[in-house]
């Protein structure tokens, strides 16, 4: 397990679904190795590749539900190219998957740069407990 003050997450998540209007409802996620989220990827949505988090939504209305898969792995990977910290990179996939939930998409043209001004908000309004990660 990651080490993070998860009541903290919990309480951001919360602020940052409230600003999109959304609350927050069942979030599971599963932390794992980059094989697992490859066979996770392959079973599900017949992806052969890794990737940081796979978000399955089950949101109804305004209120958030989901499973989270994120490999920490690639989050470490991702973190070391990037030259941030494994957990500053973590909270950025973690908020990343709520965004799925609120209906943000990445994959379509112009959608990325959406995607990303959306996870800067998010991370701008980190609580003090989670910034000292």
């Amino acid at each position: 397990m990651p080490e993070l003050d998860f009541g903290a997450v919990r309480e951001w998540i919360a602020d940052v679904a409230a600003s999109r209007g959304f609350e927050v409802g069942r979030l599971f996620y599963r932390f794992c190795d980059d094989l697992s989220i490859l066979e996770a990827n392959r079973k599900f949505l017949g992806h052969d590749y890794f990737t940081d988090i796979i978000t399955f939504d089950y949101t109804r209305g305004t209120r958030l539900s989901g499973d989270m898969i994120i490999s920490l792995d690639t989050v470490a990977s991702n973190a070391a190219s990037l030259g941030v910290a494994v957990n500053d990179e973590l909270l950025r996939v973690i908020i990343h998957g709520v965004l799925h939930l609120c209906g943000i998409d990445d994959k379509g043209p112009g959608e990325r740069e959406i995607m990303e001004r959306a996870e800067n908000d998010a991370l701008r309004m980190l609580p003090p407990a989670l910034a000292a990660y």
